[in-house]
């Protein structure tokens, strides 16, 4: 299951992880959010132990999405050793995540 992160406990859950990180930036009106979240959620399970996946509700945290430059949502970023190795804006197919997360690891 994903985990919610914030901007109080991004810097500790996502930069000083071990694993490669997928942030879901997400909000509750957003219908292209609510179609790739069973995405994440499957990626969470078919992945556990590999990769970590979180998701950051940018109408309650506002520091996180603005520090990593987050315009359009869904932006899922691709955090691996503290660092954005990679992103993707917008609803794509679970294909797509997976030939990124699979380049990263």
């Amino acid at each position: 299951m994903a985990l919610e992160v914030n901007d109080a406990n991004f810097d500790e859950v996502v930069l000083k992880s071990d694993k490669l990180v997928l942030v879901d930036f997400w909000a509750e009106w957003c219908g292209p959010c609510r179609m790739i979240a069973p995405i994440m959620e499957e990626i969470s399970k078919e992945y556990e132990g590999k990769v970590l996946v979180v998701k950051c509700n940018v109408d309650n945290n506002t520091q996180t999405p603005e520090k990593y430059n987050v315009r359009n949502i869904p932006t899922v970023l691709f955090v691996k050793n503290g660092n954005v190795a990679d992103k993707q804006v917008g609803a794509v197919p679970k294909s797509v995540f997976i030939n990124k997360l699979t380049a990263l690891l």
